[in-house]
């Protein structure tokens, strides 16, 4: 059995990740996590972006969903902001995660060589 305190350790560290789910942003960011996704490498994506999001405090909502439909090009992320412009990007490993914060969310300046930018 865990003490109250290691209890209520636990349940901090799991708000603050529930919150980075839920906060006022000025993005969304969607992690394809299918079976496709996942096979190919989402989930060290998808820590590598929550680390940078929490890391920087960085305005954004960031999301697990299903298959996007191009397997062939998993791991996906979505970025939206919101004026509803979608930007997808492709092969995304945690290195270019990263990099598509540093880029993308702190300087509003879209990775085009990993990227199809579209409108919802």
């Amino acid at each position: 059995m865990k003490s109250l305190e290691e209890l209520n350790r636990i349940r901090e560290e799991a708000l603050k990740k529930v919150n980075l789910r839920q906060n006022n942003a000025q993005y969304r960011i969607l992690v394809g996590m299918a079976t496709c996704g996942i096979a190919a490498g989402a989930r060290p994506v998808m820590k590598a972006l929550m680390d940078g999001i929490e890391k920087d405090q960085l305005p954004v909502t960031i999301q697990q969903t299903g298959c996007i439909g191009m397997c062939i090009h998993e791991p996906i992320i979505e970025i939206i902001d919101q004026a509803g412009i979608k930007t997808t990007y492709l092969e995304v490993t945690p290195a270019k995660a990263v990099e598509i914060l540093e880029s993308h969310i702190k300087k509003g300046e879209v990775l085009q060589s990993y990227t199809r930018v579209g409108n919802r």
